[in-house]
């Protein structure tokens, strides 16, 4: 084979690896792209066969009034940013300290405890809320007989009047959707854990560190990539989940999400599909904004969990 010609195949390797790139992104962004131009536009131009309409159409904002205003849509973004923080600040603090300390041990149980939870994590969502649901409509009957019996009806009544209910609590949904996630959250964080040399570890004890201060004063900080990434996708799981959200949360602690469908269950005028298409975009838009805000670290913690260390 002559030289030019070797040449150019990594020449032509890198123009198709450009053009399907550009394909992708193409195929990825058009649709968000087009999505949020339509929620712009007066229904007349936004639902016109004509590409034009869209492209040129007069600019509106008034569905994003309707949408934050007139729905009330402010109140579900405060509700999902509650969840939100809510389960990342739990699934975080314990997926940490569980993830350090299954990467740090080699034993049998810690092995099965693993597996046991990648499990539970891979049963669909639809099983466990199944078996979550009817304790969250009955908890006042189940818990009933605390408020009844004489051993302990005056402390509970003391407590409050009435049994408590779970059901559109949001701190009890937080309580579920950490539990479904937490196995994700633990794995990944052994999985960064397990590319820091345990000789660190070593060295700090002989410099008078315990355990847990060699793991919070010279572990973590090399750490804070993958915790930030973690965060991320435990972040996204309870952002995005419609299925926990939906059945146990009422209509006043609803997430923005499973609210969306509120758009679509009424009478559908061409003004509710624009609504519906502007609470889309107000749903997508904070996910794109954390994204770019932390690329660096999310790059620098995948790269940190791919390379063993």
């Amino acid at each position: 084979m002559s030289a030019p010609r070797a040449l150019a195949r990594p020449v032509l390797l890198r123009i198709a690896a450009a053009a399907f790139l550009a394909l992708w992104l193409l195929v990825a962004l058009f649709p968000l792209c087009w999505t949020a131009l339509m929620s712009f536009r007066n229904p007349v131009d936004a639902l016109s066969s004509d590409p034009l309409d869209v492209i040129f159409g007069a600019t509106t904002f008034a569905h994003y009034h309707a949408v934050w205003v007139t729905h009330g849509f402010w109140r579900n973004f405060l509700n999902s940013m509650m969840v939100t923080a809510g389960v990342v600040t739990v699934s975080l603090s314990v997926g940490t300290l569980a993830g350090y300390a299954f990467a740090r041990s080699d034993g049998r149980l810690a092995f099965a405890l693993l597996v046991l939870a990648l499990i539970f994590r891979a049963l669909p969502h639809s099983v466990l809320v199944t078996g979550y649901l009817p304790v969250f409509l009955d908890t006042r009957d189940i818990l009933a007989p605390l408020w009844t019996s004489w051993p302990t009806a005056w402390l509970f009544a003391f407590l409050s009047p009435e049994p408590p209910t779970l059901y559109g609590q949001p701190w009890a949904v937080i309580a579920v959707l950490v539990a479904i996630n937490q196995p994700f959250t633990i794995w990944m964080m052994r999985s960064f854990f397990r590319n820091v040399p345990t000789e660190i570890d070593e060295a700090a004890r002989v410099d008078g560190c315990t355990h847990f201060g060699a793991f919070r004063r010279v572990v973590m900080p090399v750490m804070w990539p993958g915790v930030i990434t973690t965060g991320l996708f435990s972040f996204l799981l309870a952002y995005n989940d419609y299925l926990v959200t939906a059945l146990l949360l009422d209509a006043q602690s609803q997430t923005m999400v499973p609210a969306i469908s509120q758009f679509m269950n009424r009478e559908t005028r061409a003004a509710d599909q624009i609504e519906a298409i502007a609470a889309a975009v107000s749903i997508t838009a904070p996910l794109f904004v954390l994204v770019m805000a932390f690329q660096r670290q999310i790059v620098s913690g995948l790269t940190a969990g791919a390379v063993k260390g």
